[in-house]
Parts: structure tokens; sequence; C-alpha cells
């Protein structure tokens, strides 16, 4: 079963979500029509005296590369999911290559005295990679306000700490009781091998955190020595040292030294913008907080696979779920794209020259219904629009080559391009 469908009223008022057997034939009977393909939601045609509004409850599990989003009824069903991938890597790519390209020109033409000395920052600022995270996040709690009865917002304040994973040892009262002492590093251990076993490659077993080079040969308890092993090859391997144990397997030996190493990259990301989100998200609707460690508890307790918008479902006080989505809507964020007008290459000499945007109403990305009157590919088509200056366009249905045709022959606007892009999980 898909997600749920978002139904609005004539003022636009966000009703209970309905069954997708119940949309359609909403549909096919006249009483609703599409107002928005993503998320889908259905527009009442007529009034209602008496508004079905049952409030839901928005879950969040914040990540440093996948956000999942959860609706909750106050009974523990949920009637919808969501996992956001975020573009933070390709924004900062971006931003170094633009500043390489602005370093040569500067050596080329003349020198110029640097001027990052009388530049200020303001206080809470981010970096641009960190700030989209907080921005995509903040966007989708806006547009999920609009089309659903939301009312309260749990959120997982997840924090990292990273001085503990690198020493162990360290003293101190509030790292020596609780009872989820090691979740940390254990939950961290597990995204950082993809939950796998490290040497055997294995996945969907018990998995044992084990020292990379053993304690008895000079071995230490930094997460940098940590991995996953299955009880086999932990078993096997006992207190050898990895290169004797791998020596036969060279590769599978360097890129397990090369994986140990790993910066705590995404701990640092997440850390960093947790406090933001917080703050930005607090801003549109009553908020509540909960603890990675209580979430890890529910979606074990209630037997859950590990994804990310099952995390969210498990966030906060959780006596019981039931889900009843099973499709969830994959949303990757792809950008609305770049202001510059004249594309370079490589090596920072112009290639190519790009139009301004949009043409005649139109702009790439766009879902669009063709009507081709005549030719070899006649009939109507449904696909992404790439649409040029001369007129002209091109569409990308699915599962065939693009089709060439003209900018008039385009009879419907079915989604405009949002800067993300959209499936469904098979």
């Amino acid at each position: 079963m898909s997600n749920y469908v978002f139904v609005i009223d004539q003022n636009q008022t966000p009703l209970k979500p309905v069954h997708p057997k119940r949309a359609r034939q909403l549909l096919s009977f006249g009483k609703a029509a599409v107002f928005r393909l993503f998320p889908f939601t259905l527009i009442l045609k007529q009034e209602v005296s008496e508004p079905n509004v049952h409030p839901l409850i928005l879950k969040i599990d914040p990540g440093s590369q996948v956000t999942g989003f959860a609706l909750v009824t106050e009974g523990g069903e949920v009637v919808w999911r969501m996992q956001l991938e975020h573009r933070g890597g390709i924004i900062k790519k971006r931003l170094e290559q633009r500043r390489a390209l602005r370093r040569q020109r500067r050596s080329r033409l003349r020198y110029r005295k640097p001027r990052f000395l009388n530049r200020k920052r303001k206080e809470g600022w981010l970096p641009p990679s960190l700030m989209h995270r907080v921005q995509t996040t903040e966007t989708w709690v806006k547009r999920l306000l609009k089309f659903c009865p939301i009312q309260e917002i749990w959120i997982e304040r997840v924090k990292f700490d990273t001085q503990l994973m690198e020493n162990p040892e360290i003293s101190g009262q509030e790292y020596q009781q609780g009872t989820l002492q090691g979740y940390t590093v254990r939950e961290y251990l597990l995204e950082k091998w993809y939950r796998k076993c490290t040497y055997c490659k294995k996945e969907g077993i018990p998995l044992q955190v084990e020292h990379i080079y053993p304690r008895s040969k000079g071995g230490s308890n930094r997460v940098s020595n940590l991995g996953l092993a299955c009880e086999k090859c932990n078993q096997k391997k006992g207190n050898t040292l990895i290169e004797d144990f791998l020596k036969r397997k060279p590769t599978l030996l360097e890129s397990v030294l090369k994986q140990a190493k790993t910066p705590l990259k995404d701990t640092s990301a997440v850390n960093a913008t947790r406090k933001k989100i917080v703050e930005v998200i607090s801003k549109h609707s009553s908020l509540k907080t909960a603890t990675g460690a209580q979430t890890k508890m529910n979606r074990v307790r209630l037997g859950l696979p590990k994804e990310h918008c099952l995390d969210a479902a498990c966030v906060g006080e959780v006596e019981r779920l039931t889900i009843l989505s099973d499709q969830p809507l994959m949303v990757t964020a792809t950008g609305t794209g770049g202001r510059q007008k004249c594309q370079t290459n490589k090596f920072g000499y112009p290639i190519k020259h790009r139009p301004l945007r949009p043409i005649q109403g139109f702009q790439t990305g766009d879902i669009v219904k063709v009507d081709i009157p005549k030719g070899k590919n006649q009939g109507q088509w449904r696909g992404r629009l790439c649409p040029y200056s001369d007129g002209n366009c091109e569409i990308y249905p699915k599962g065939r080559k693009r089709l060439g045709t003209k900018l008039s022959n385009v009879s419907e606007v079915m989604h405009r391009k949002d800067g993300y892009k959209y499936r469904h999980q098979p």
C-alpha cells in the first residue's frame, strides 16, 4: 500500500489524509481534483459542512545525508512516510571548484590583495553545505503544514559525543552511568561499516564490536580501531594482527584500513546542525525533542527494520506502531539550477552560453503533458521537459528515449520544477 493521500477543501484547509482507494473514488466521481502531484494532494470541489480533521503528529529523524519524515496518528498508525536525500556534498564540491577557478583567474590576470580580513560572519553562521540541510528540512515542514493537519512535531535531537568516541577512558560521572552506555559508539559503527561484517561483508546477521588491532598487541579503544564482525569472523581472527589475518586478501586489507581512518564527517555535520534545525522548526509549530537512544530502543522493541522514515516514526514516546504505508516517497534534493550564464570547462574557459529562464513560461525539469499531432511520435506523452529558446523542446517520457517537439504542443503542466526529484520505493 502506498502513502495515504492528502486532502484540502476549497479554502485550502488541510483535512485528514484518505486511503488511496478512497482518493480514486473521489477522482472518478468528480468530487475532487489533483491539486499537487508531489506530495500527491487532492482538493475537494464541493464545500464540506463538517470537515473531517483529525490531528496528526509529524516526526522527523534528521541525518547528515538522509532525513526521515513520518506522519503518525494518535493511535500509532503511520499513514505517510518520506525520505529526503540532501545534496550537501555536491554543494561543497561546487564551492571548492568555484574557489579554484577564481584563484586561477586571480593569478593569471594580475596580483590583487586578498580581502579575507574585512569580512565578518553573522552569529550562528553555518557553511552552505550544512545550512542546506536545515533549509530543506524547514521547507518540507512548511509544505506538510499546508497539506495535512499537524498538531505537534517530534524531532530527534541527535548528539554524538566525538570526544567520548575518540577517548573512551575519559573520566566524569556523566560517562559512567546510564543504561544505554556505549550505544552511541555502536550506532556510529553500524553507520560507518554499512551494517555489514568488516571481513566477510555479510549483512542482516548479528554483528559484534571488534578491535581491528587487538588490545593484546597494543591496540586502543579509539573508534578508529573499532569494527564490526560476525561471530564466525570474530572468533577466527581472535588476537591476530589484521595484516596476518588478511595477508591473502590485499585488496580487502587496504579497504578496511582506509575505511577505519575515515573522519567523523557525518557526525560533525549532525552536531553542527541539530541546534539550528530545532530553532528553525520551532517557529512554525509546537516542537518536542527526543534522544537517539530512545528512537533506537523503540525500533528494536517493535522489531522494525533500519530505515530513516521508520526511525522517524519511532521518535519520542511510542507504545505501538501500525505501518499503513509500505511505499515511502523518496525525495532527492537536486537544486533549482545555477545562476552561471557562461558554462566553462575544467580549465575555466567558456564553452556554452545558458539562456535566461524561464522560456515561454517553462523551465527544465517541469513535468508536462504533450500532444504531438502528427509524425512517428504522434500521441499524448508525459515526462520531464527541456525547453529551448528557439521555441522547440525535448520531453523525456518514462521508459523511452527523448522526444523532440514544439513548446506550443504542451497541453498541461502537471508539476512545476521545485528543486527535488521524486520516486516511490518499490
